[in-house]
């Protein structure tokens, strides 16, 4: 399973449940048995009045988690190209569930997000109440290159950013620092790697019974001041006034074109970006595009929604499960995009993407009226 659960008893005798990612080989990649029981795990320490506080972490020094198991999801539809394999449905439904979980939790929810966050961990950071980057943080949504799209609510937290921010990273999948996450509202606090076991000592020392907004701030400001020397320098905010100029265009294969000029410029963070896309997925820019226009007027629960009939849909188009296998299975890294041109994709076969894929009712109608 990967997973790790335990309860400490803090002074005053309420608890604080650890669950903590354990498949450091994979970078702590979500599988499905691992999203099942760690829903359950929430569920139950959700509804125990001792359990004040939850802590959510990865082990390993290299990453918090590095995004789903995507290999097994392509690899269970090989053979049946055209049809959403049981194991996607199950999967994404899963998923999505247990991320609207984290953001509607009842209970203090910290995630300690430290080195890679990509994709599925990004789900899981955004989530939480309190969200914890370090100094080897890195963030991304990086969907570009397998063909998938920025979900796990990215959708919700892209479109949300200040100007064009959120389209950018959707579009790049660009790296994300601790600074940048601070800045863009993408995590809370900012602490040293080496500080976890001092701020859960300190967690068990909180009295619990009152006012625990006001303990809560007070230790993690006392904790930040420790490590606000370490921040990196800032990265995309500083950007956002060029890159609202850049991205001010009409439709993606605009902003495709318009970011694909800077493959050789002068910024060098900017030209990384501008190649991430150019060689990623052209039909997952469509996705990008439209998703992020769609998500402005849309409740979570409604994202959440929206980006489960997307994902079933890119399971029965080409682009995914070849993405999936230049990156990650065969890693020739050169995938042979069905539509290599952005300009000359259908509106209808990204209109597509957007129906229904299933029969009756919505898996996941029950987050709200749908």
């Amino acid at each position: 399973m990967n997973l790790q659960f335990e309860e400490l008893t803090a002074t005053d005798g309420a608890r604080l449940g650890i669950a903590t990612l354990d498949a450091e080989k994979s970078l702590n990649a979500l599988s499905l048995p691992m999203i099942l029981a760690l829903q359950d795990r929430l569920d139950e320490w959700a509804s125990d009045p001792q359990i004040v506080c939850v802590l959510l972490r990865g082990n390993g020094e290299k990453a918090f988690c590095a995004g789903g198991d995507v290999r097994a999801l392509v690899e269970a539809g090989r053979g049946q190209p055209g049809t959403v394999p049981p194991l996607a449905a199950q999967f994404f439904a899963a998923e999505y569930r247990l991320d609207y979980t984290l953001h509607t939790y009842p209970k203090p929810l910290i995630c300690w997000g430290h080195g890679y966050v990509l994709g599925g961990g990004m789900g899981l950071l955004q989530g939480a109440s309190i969200r914890v980057v370090t100094p080897s943080s890195r963030l991304a949504m990086p969907e570009i290159s397998i063909g998938l799209f920025p979900d796990v609510g990215a959708s919700w937290f892209l479109s949300r950013l200040p100007g064009k921010l959120g389209l950018f990273l959707g579009l790049t999948g660009a790296h994300i620092n601790g600074h940048d996450a601070l800045d863009l509202g993408l995590a809370d606090r900012f602490l040293l790697d080496d500080q976890q076991e001092e701020m859960i000592d300190r967690l068990l020392q909180l009295n619990w019974q009152e006012q625990t907004k006001v303990q809560l701030t007070s230790l993690f400001r006392a904790l930040q001041l420790e490590a606000v020397d370490q921040m990196p320098a800032a990265q995309w905010l500083p950007r956002r006034e060029s890159l609202d100029e850049l991205l001010d265009v009409a439709d993606a294969p605009s902003a495709w074109s318009a970011l694909k000029h800077h493959l050789n410029g002068d910024d060098l963070s900017l030209a990384k970006a501008a190649k991430t896309l150019t060689d990623g997925c052209p039909m997952t820019a469509h996705l990008v595009w439209e998703q992020i226009e769609r998500a402005r007027h849309l409740s979570l629960a409604e994202v959440f929604q929206m980006e489960y009939t997307m994902a079933l849909n890119c399971c029965r188009h080409p682009e995914f499960a070849e993405g999936v296998r230049a990156r990650l299975i065969d890693k020739d890294q050169k995938p042979h995009w069905h539509w290599q041109d952005i300009a000359t994709i259908p509106l209808a076969v990204v209109d597509a993407h957007f129906e229904k894929a299933w029969e009756g009712r919505h898996p996941l109608a029950d987050l709200s009226e749908y």
